[in-house]
């Protein structure tokens, strides 16, 4: 156990029931739509795709249907695209009366790997119980049923895995019903002659749709849960998409519902059964709901809103410069301390330092327009911390920020400083420079840190070069037949996962979607 959960343990959790019953007040409806089977398909091996599987066209929809399947026998089904919902389907016995029941299994997957690589495989440390599958007993046939739990899949395998040899099966229907709380009825059109980039939009939209469920979840297969790195990221492509404010608002309410003992938020929370506040604490998380709020406030003007949370955001502030030290520099450990990405061999102090002085910089802006008292000490903090990022933890020789006792150089801390507005605008934009030229050991691993640093490129005004890793990254993502964007991306590691298993990976995941922020706000 980390020291951090050990810390953590011996605080008490506190529950704030005027939030929560803010929160409950504003529950989404959700949108219904079926999708229905498109095509069955076979699964090819093939290296040279990137989970090493192929699907080829092996019949119609109409054709499944009229199919009739023996004992041992299965069937890929690709409904076209990238579903949230539950499945419904009907069958009946063909041949002799049923005397026995009918044992059917059925495989959901994002990717056509998650279907044909065998769960009794799995070696990841994540539970295996996230794997999509469920076996049914069909006592009497025919049968109609629709399964209880929500699924995610583009594909869904069906093993029959046991008839008795005097009939067969076949299916007379078959759909997802499809769920989400995003309204697309009124999406504005993305004005973008570059196909490339509108196809990329087109594909984060319907990430964020399959994302946007009773809250904000990070990925609808796996987690289902409500993170505030997600959030922050989600909200900002809802600005200029669907425009759900009352979600949004929801959810920091619920982060706001219930707090650890010091008035830390968590990283994450359960809504089901009831709100529970996940016993993960992290520094650059918890400062991020300051950033929403900030937010939120400019799209909306909820004057009322940002009266209730804006001491829960001060007190996000409070906790994150008590970790500040001395020499002005946030102080490092070596638990879980800060996420910043998914890289075991990250080094969290510089990164995070600039992750603090950027929400001083959200903090400022909601001090001037609601509690003017706090600028002042506001401005000076930001000035003091950004003063000491440059005499601390500033390299001359290598030319970039290095962080914690090895003085690391990585990607993520360039980034993180440079949207911190450290330095001048020239000097930023010539970090940058060198960063493309002389990439550190330590790169990014995830979306969730490629969005940062393509804001950076965007905060010193380099749109070109912007424009270019988006259709580089989340392109590439694409041409390998992406329809939402994946948690985890590396195009030199195509089966990389921090969880030891590409099966466990979401490939429906909310960091993932905001280049339609970026298109729609700064491209466009």
């Amino acid at each position: 156990m980390s020291q951090a959960l050990q810390q953590n343990q011996h605080l008490n959790m506190v529950r704030h029931p005027q939030m929560l019953a803010r929160a409950e007040e504003i529950a989404p409806e959700l949108y219904h739509r079926d999708i229905f089977p498109q095509a069955i398909v076979s699964a090819q091996k093939d290296e040279q795709k990137i989970h090493g599987w192929r699907p080829e066209r092996v019949n119609t929809a109409a054709g499944f249907l009229q199919q009739e399947f023996a004992q041992g026998e299965h069937v890929i089904i690709d409904f076209g695209e990238h579903c949230v919902g539950y499945l419904e389907f009907a069958c009946e016995s063909v041949g002799s009366p049923p005397d026995a029941p009918a044992h059917l299994q059925f495989i959901f997957g994002e990717t056509l790997a998650e279907v044909v690589e065998p769960f009794s495989d799995y070696s990841g440390w994540l539970s295996s119980s996230w794997l999509q599958q469920q076996d049914c007993y069909l006592d009497e046939l025919p049968h109609r049923m629709r399964l209880p739990r929500r699924y995610c899949c583009r594909y869904l395998r069906i093993n029959i895995v046991a008839l008795s040899r005097k009939f067969r099966l076949r299916f007379t229907s078959l759909k997802l019903d499809t769920v989400t709380s995003a309204s697309l009825v009124a999406l504005p059109q993305c004005q973008t002659m570059d196909h490339p980039l509108k196809r990329i939009d087109e594909v984060a939209i319907h990430t964020l749709k399959n994302c946007m469920q009773e809250v904000f979840e990070d990925g609808p297969k796996r987690d289902r849960r409500l993170w505030l790195g997600d959030l922050r990221l989600q909200a900002l492509v809802n600005d200029v998409t669907v425009k759900n404010y009352p979600l949004v608002k929801r959810c920091l309410y619920l982060f706001a519902a219930m707090t650890r003992e010091d008035g830390m938020l968590s990283a994450n929370i359960f809504v089901k059964p009831q709100v529970i506040a996940d016993d993960t604490f992290l520094f650059d998380y918890a400062l991020f709901f300051v950033d929403v709020l900030q937010d939120y406030a400019a799209a909306t003007h909820d004057r009322q809103t940002l009266a209730e949370l804006w001491p829960v955001a001060w007190q996000q502030i409070e906790i994150a410069l008590a970790r500040v030290g001395e020499n002005g520099i946030v102080r490092d450990s070596s638990d879980w301390w800060s996420f910043i990405d998914w890289h075991e061999d990250l080094n969290k102090q510089a990164a995070s330092q600039g992750v603090l002085i950027y929400c001083l910089n959200k903090a400022l802006m909601l001090a001037r327009l609601y509690d003017t008292g706090k600028v002042a000490f506001l401005e000076e903090q930001i000035s003091s911390l950004k003063t000491a990022s440059l005499r601390e933890l500033w390299d001359a020789q290598s030319g970039f920020f290095t962080s914690g006792e090895s003085r690391q150089i990585s990607c993520a801390s360039q980034v993180w400083l440079v949207l911190a507005d450290v330095g001048t605008v020239e000097s930023q934009q010539q970090l940058l420079v060198r960063l493309k030229s002389h990439p550190p050991e330590i790169q990014m691993n995830t979306p969730y840190m490629m969005h940062h640093y393509v804001a950076a490129l965007l905060h010193v005004n380099e749109i070109e070069q912007a424009t270019e890793e988006i259709k580089g990254y989340w392109g590439a993502m694409v041409e390998h037949g992406a329809d939402t964007f994946w948690e985890l991306f590396d195009p030199q590691r195509p089966d990389f996962s921090p969880y030891g298993s590409k099966l466990i990976n979401s490939y429906c995941h909310a960091w993932s979607c905001t280049p339609s922020w970026f298109i729609r706000k700064y491209l466009l």
